[in-house]
């Protein structure tokens, strides 16, 4: 993130009214705008395997993504037909948070399942 500048423009000021009034200085102080970089997104991903019983992966979409019953089971599906499934679209910090919680949730319950990020 850019720092803000602040820039100081000197104005000289004669009263065109009145010849024989003394010359003031203004200042004004222009408060520039940062720029600001949106953060780059993250998919989350699910990867197919033939071992991990499909409704654990329905409580891993609902448990770590929020997903409703309907959408975690659309979502299982599309990762068994397909070999993958998209969970959501997060900024990086979110998207590697949410991988280490589902790769640690599947390894304590003795399941393959493979949660991967890429950048969209």
């Amino acid at each position: 993130m850019e720092m803000q500048g602040y820039f100081l423009n000197m104005h000289d000021h004669n009263d065109d009214d009145d010849n024989n009034a003394p010359e003031r200085n203004t200042a004004v102080i222009t408060r520039t705008k940062p720029a600001v970089k949106k953060p780059s997104l993250y998919r989350v991903l699910l990867l197919n395997d033939d071992y991990t019983p499909m409704d654990f992966v329905v409580h891993v979409l609902e448990r770590f993504f929020q997903k409703n019953r309907d959408d975690a089971t659309r979502i299982m599906l599309h990762v068994h037909n397909h070999g993958v499934g998209e969970c959501g679209v997060y900024t990086y910090e979110v998207a590697e948070t949410k991988v280490a919680q589902v790769m640690e949730f599947a390894r304590l319950n003795q399941h393959p399942l493979q949660c991967v990020m890429e950048k969209k």
